[in-house]
């Protein structure tokens, strides 16, 4: 187990990295193009969940996401304690990346963002954006087992331009996302919506997908 908190901890540690540093950097070198910023960020995004999943999903299955750990405890393939301990591991790390990658570009370590993301489109497309991902998961581990790095990392790179939200779907990226005042940022008073949208596509997905991927 201490092995596998591990993995989840470099994991999302380094995700958060991924999404903030680069969002810092698209920022930086787009002269005002919010496009060309976003796209990116996306990329970036999609690159370093391929590494992550692929490097470490064999230790702890990486989850790097609460929605996907609590999803995994709904179907019983996680225990409890287990799913509390990856949690809390997942969150804490979340933030540490962030700081890290404040650090890497000399910007005040300990900030909150106050970068307004809300209103019903991108509650809706935050609900959808959780809903493909846990999808692409499960469809992925049923059909296709050694593709999943590839179709979490293609989906979210695409997911970050087809959805409203640019496709938060994590609770853990969600709150760490608040601690940054930059490109990637989301003002914590916008959170809550968000982290509950992620949770009701969980439910979703738990009903939903047993029929399309269980024998």
């Amino acid at each position: 187990m201490q092995r596998k908190l591990l993995a989840e901890g470099i994991g999302t540690a380094f995700l958060l990295i991924g999404v903030v540093a680069s969002g810092i950097m698209g920022e930086m070198l787009s002269g005002g193009n919010v496009a060309i910023a976003l796209l990116a960020n996306a990329i970036a995004t999609g690159c370093i969940l391929y590494v992550i999943i692929t490097t470490l999903g064999p230790i702890s299955g990486a989850h790097f996401n609460p929605a996907v750990t609590l999803a995994f405890y709904m179907r019983k393939e996680i225990t409890p304690k287990a799913a509390m301990s990856y949690v809390a591991v997942q969150l804490t790390a979340g933030i540490l990346g962030v700081w890290a990658a404040h650090v890497m570009f000399d910007l005040d370590v300990i900030q909150f963002s106050t970068r307004a993301r809300t209103g019903l489109s991108q509650w809706f497309s935050e609900c959808l954006a959780t809903f493909g991902l846990l999808f692409v998961i499960f469809g992925g581990i049923r059909h296709r087992p050694e593709a999943v790095p590839t179709l979490v990392a293609l989906y979210i790179t695409g997911a970050y331009w087809f959805t409203s939200s640019t496709s938060f779907a994590n609770p853990a990226v969600t709150i760490a996302r608040t601690f940054s005042d930059t490109f990637a940022g989301i003002a914590p008073a916008n959170a809550p919506m968000f982290i509950l949208m992620q949770v009701v596509a969980v439910g979703i997905a738990a009903i939903v997908l047993p029929r399309l991927f269980d024998d």
